[in-house]
Parts: C-alpha cells; sequence; structure tokens
C-alpha cells in the first residue's frame, strides 16, 4: 500500500536549512492499523503530509499503491488525492454554511458522480456513522463528537485505499474520544488502512502497530499487543 525509500525532507534556503525527515524507510501494508507518535517537532507532521501527498520530499521515492508519486502530473495528483485518500483532522474542517449531507459529499464534487447519486452515497455514509438522522444539520448544531463523524463519513465517501487521521481525537472529551476510536477500530475490521498521528498514549493503543519518532528519525517501530 505504502513505501517510502530514503525520504528526506528539509525546508529552508541553502544557508540555514532544517531536515523535518531524515532517511525514512517505512512499508505500510494494506488493511494495517498504524500510529505515528512522537514530540511536537519529530517530524510526525511532515511524515503525514507527504504520505497524504499534501507535500513532497526533498529527495527519496515514495510509492502509493504501487505508482511513484513525484512522476504523477499535479492535476493527476488531485485526482489520486480526491480518490484514493481519506483525510480526518482534528479541527473537522466542515464548512459551516453547509448541511453534514453537503459536507460529506463535497469529495464527489470532483468526480462524474450527479447530485441524485451523491446524495444517496452521502446519506449511506452518514447512516453508517450513526448520523443518519442529522443529515440536514449544520456543524455548529452538532457537537464536536458529531462533527468528527461527519468527517470521517466524507473521508469514506469516495472508498479510499488509506485514510489519514491528524489527532483525530484532539478536540474531544474522552468519552467521545473512545466513540471515534471504536468507529475507527470497526472501519479497521471491515478492511480499511488506517495511518493515524496522535500524541496520546491512550489513542495509538487502539492501533496495531505503533511508529514512534524524533528529530525527523523513526526510532521505533513496533507491533502491538492489543
Amino acid at each position: 500500500m505504502i513505501q517510502l525509500d530514503n525520504i528526506t525532507r528539509t525546508y529552508g534556503s541553502q544557508d540555514i536549512q532544517v531536515a523535518a525527515l531524515k532517511d525514512i524507510s517505512l512499508v505500510i501494508k494494506e488493511n494495517e492499523f498504524v500510529a505515528v507518535m512522537g514530540t511536537s517537532g519529530s517530524g510526525k507532521s511532515t511524515l503525514m503530509n507527504i504520505l497524504g501527498c499534501l507535500d513532497s520530499p526533498t529527495s527519496g521515492q515514495y510509492f502509493l499503491s504501487g505508482q511513484l508519486i513525484s512522476t504523477i502530473e499535479d492535476h493527476q495528483l488531485s485526482t489520486l488525492r480526491n480518490e484514493k485518500i481519506g483525510f480526518i483532522f482534528q479541527s473537522f474542517h466542515l464548512l459551516p454554511r453547509l448541511t453534514a449531507l453537503k459536507n460529506v459529499t463535497i469529495p464527489l464534487r470532483y468526480s462524474d458522480v450527479n447530485q441524485q447519486e451523491a446524495d444517496q452515497r452521502g446519506l449511506h455514509m452518514l447512516a453508517q456513522v450513526g448520523l443518519a438522522d442529522r443529515s440536514q444539520h449544520k456543524p455548529f448544531e452538532m457537537s464536536g463528537g458529531q462533527r468528527q463523524r461527519v468527517a470521517i463519513a466524507r473521508a469514506l465517501i469516495n472508498n479510499p485505499s488509506v485514510i489519514f487521521a491528524d489527532e483525530p481525537t484532539g478536540n474531544l472529551d474522552s468519552t467521545t474520544s473512545t466513540e471515534i476510536m471504536d468507529l475507527l477500530c470497526q472501519l479497521h475490521a471491515s478492511g480499511q488502512t488506517i495511518v493515524m498521528v496522535t500524541h496520546e498514549e491512550s489513542i495509538a493503543a487502539y492501533a496495531k502497530r505503533i511508529i514512534r519518532m524524533k528529530d525527523g528519525h523513526i526510532i521505533e517501530d513496533s507491533l502491538c499487543t492489543n
């Protein structure tokens, strides 16, 4: 599913350069549930941005589903992100003026799916995350947990190959965090590949594999016994 070969990401000018990632090599297989952990500045967010095709490495190669990302044109890359990748963010990134249904179906605007089919798929996804009765509610009318469920439904709408979750419980209380993580575990059990960034050990424990980062390096890559 994912293969990184000697990935380095450097920021800055020739005079002052900061290496956010240093010679990272990594393989993530289909249907894995991986947590990436590390303190601020460890490189975990940079790694997530490269995995999600939101940033490009300075050197090295990234293969997603067998495709070498550096060889893909920009317009093709946008299509790949929309069709192959689902994103879940800490701050939800929902459009406040749109209903839950309209937020969920946003990724379908860039496909050839008509509005009727888009709404049907959106309603199905909302039902999958337990929000069938909230389709016409706007984000401000929902709790944080409900908004994150909308975000998860949006991430799933195109049946992506992999979901990248960046601190998916960061803005939620402990009870709601457990509900969201139980939902992600259900998705994983159904065959979904998930890569999650978190700084919380209790959240990382839901994953089946934990990658720990420090100063741009992977310092530990271990399977969980849960």
